[in-house]
Formats: C-alpha cells, sequence, structure tokens
C-alpha cells in the first residue's frame, strides 16, 4: 500500500499527503475502492471481527441500508454508531440483583 501512496504524491507533487487509506472491497459483486483515516478501518475490522463477518459483507450491509449519502459517509456513520450503541450499553446501570435470604 505505501507504493501506491508515494506513486500518487510522485504524480502529484502539488498535493500534500493524505492520510487517506486505499483499499478495494465488493460490495454484492462490484468491486470499488474505498479511502477511510487508517483508525475507521481499524474499527470497521474490529467490527466486522466481532459480528462474526466478512469486510465484504459488512461493508455490503453498510451499502445495502444507506440511504443517499456516499459509502465513505455510510461507513463512518456505521461505525460512530456502532461504538455508541456499546457505549450506552456498557454505561447502563447494571440490576444487581438482591441476595437471597435463606431462613
Amino acid at each position: 500500500m505505501q507504493g501506491r501512496s508515494s506513486r500518487r504524491l510522485s504524480q502529484y507533487p502539488d498535493r500534500a499527503s493524505s492520510s487517506l487509506v486505499i483499499h478495494t472491497v465488493v460490495v454484492g459483486t462490484h468491486r470499488t475502492t474505498i479511502r477511510l483515516e487508517p483508525q475507521m478501518w481499524d474499527a470497521l475490522k474490529d467490527i466486522a471481527r466481532r459480528r462474526r463477518l466478512t469486510m465484504h459483507d459488512l461493508v455490503t450491509s453498510i451499502a445495502d441500508a444507506r440511504s443517499a449519502s456516499t459509502l465513505t459517509a455510510a461507513i463512518r456513520v456505521y461505525i460512530v454508531d456502532f461504538y455508541r450503541a456499546a457505549a450506552s450499553a456498557e454505561a447502563q446501570p447494571r440490576v444487581i440483583q438482591p441476595p437471597v435470604i435463606r431462613m
């Protein structure tokens, strides 16, 4: 992946270095490239692992459920929603069962 980035910089010397990482994924049966920050790729891989899905299946489900936004934007929103839901579930007070008193 490093070669692709340096090649792009040499083609466009006036462009600043981008922090986005490009990956090719299959959405359904269509190959497409997606540019995301490395942290977003890490989060997407983590979510796929937790849900026991391949990256391609996860991205396909995100693409199928998205509205008019771009796929990249839909992925970012999905990641935020996933971790927000996880954080709010952890923040819920846990119900502590009263001890059983035996007589």
